[in-house]
């Protein structure tokens, strides 16, 4: 085992969202697909696809997994034109997702 590996053994894993890089404990690179699936992640467990992590309790508010839809369709239409192919791509994709896992959840 490397002297990294016993260092990362010993301070144990970094918290919930967070990387370890040269030893420490740090949130990830800020990127356009990462923002775009932070929304996601927020739209998904107000549709109460995802578990609370401190309660582990699923919970169902549409009104603000409709405001995390909203939120990536304004981001979709003021970037138009200016995203790479993949960008655009997953884009359409989390917001064609949502919506129909917002329907279905509606009913």
């Amino acid at each position: 085992m490397t002297d990294t590996e016993q260092k990362d053994k010993k301070c144990g894993p970094c918290p919930e969202g967070q990387i370890r890089v040269d030893g420490k404990c740090v949130m990830p690179e800020v990127t356009f697909t990462t923002f775009i699936m932070s929304l996601n992640t927020s739209a998904l467990y107000h549709l109460g696809e995802i578990d609370d992590p401190t309660s582990g309790q699923k919970t169902l508010d549409l009104v603000l997994a409709k405001h995390a839809i909203d939120t990536l369709k304004l981001l979709q239409d003021k970037t138009n034109g200016n995203l790479t192919e993949k960008e655009s791509t997953l884009l359409e994709n989390v917001l064609c997702d949502l919506r129909l896992r917002y329907v279905k959840a509606s009913k």
